[in-house]
């Protein structure tokens, strides 16, 4: 038996760097018999599963789209500069505003342009206010409420047609949507002092109005003037409403057009309750409905 055994490993290593025995080659005379290729001549391509020349081809594909030029995102930069997509953000910006400005317009709140001087103190000249459309419905009225409504019983002297300008269009347009208050000045604006069913009386002994047979102290009423006494009694039909302007002495009210309707107004006229003066900003307030000067006024006899 030999010293070393073929299948032992040599631990001196005295085969390192000499070529194998022809016999030894079993792996390479294998592949020789059998037609393979020899492990040292192997083709990339095939060994990958890809076809002969397909690696030359994604080359080619490669610097076939490097040159087919920018991508559509680079053009549309260079096409739409900064300038093009601001216009584009204003006029989003804008369109949304219209929309929302018609929206609100028509189904929330109504800007007016307050003409006169019939509801001193409480709103002057020039004032522009915001009206609650949701009164009188779905929310219902409430003594004390100031309230714009259409001039349906010819209160009002007919303004005369004014002459069309080169921009009445614009103003026009604006008005519709709501981003300019309503200066048609077909409108009018008073405080609620009836209800359907109350009876209204001027004046006790001591000069005060009555509901229902109370006397209520009018904190509201301009304080600049003393009021002048306009006898009435009267009691609110159905379906409407009797008004007064808080500077009574300069205020063509329900007192003033008891020939017309018996001075009521139809509360389907009413555009609703003013709700804030927006403007002047020095103005900028709610409008309330001074709920303690009614607080001890009974229901309507009968309801």
């Amino acid at each position: 038996m030999p010293e070393t055994d073929p299948r032992t490993p040599d631990p001196f290593n005295h085969d390192a760097g000499r070529a194998p025995a022809r016999g030894d080659q079993t792996g390479t005379a294998t592949d020789r018999d059998t037609g393979l290729p020899s492990a040292g001549s192997a083709d990339p391509s095939t060994e990958t599963g890809l076809p002969v020349g397909a690696g030359s081809r994604a080359a080619g594909t490669h610097g076939a789209h490097s040159k087919s030029g920018p991508s559509k995102g680079a053009k549309d930069g260079k096409t739409h500069g900064p300038v093009y997509l601001w216009v584009k953000e204003v006029l989003t910006v804008v369109a949304i505003a219209v929309v929302l400005s018609f929206l609100i317009k028509t189904f929330l709140f109504r800007a007016f342009y307050i003409p006169s001087e019939s509801m001193v103190s409480t709103l002057d000249v020039n004032d522009r206010i915001f009206v609650n459309l949701l009164v009188p419905e779905p929310f219902a009225l409430e003594r004390g409420d100031v309230v714009v409504f259409k001039d349906t019983k010819g209160w009002l002297v007919p303004s005369p047609e004014k002459a069309d300008g080169p921009f009445t269009w614009v103003q026009d347009g604006l008005t519709f949507v709501g981003l300019l208050p309503d200066n048609s000045e077909q409108h009018l604006v008073k405080r609620v002092i009836g209800l359907p069913g109350d009876h209204v009386v001027c004046c006790d002994a001591g000069g005060k109005l009555t509901i229902n047979g109370t006397a209520v102290d009018e904190t509201y009423v301009n304080p600049a003037e003393v009021p002048d006494i306009r006898n009435f009694d009267v009691v609110v039909p159905d379906g409407k409403i009797w008004v007064m302007g808080d500077n009574r002495n300069h205020s063509a009210d329900s007192r003033a057009h008891q020939d017309s309707n018996g001075g009521f107004i139809d509360i389907p006229d009413i555009e609703g309750k003013a709700a804030v003066i927006a403007w002047p900003l020095n103005r900028l307030t709610a409008l309330g409905n001074y709920p303690d000067v009614f607080r001890n006024v009974p229901a309507p006899a009968g309801k």
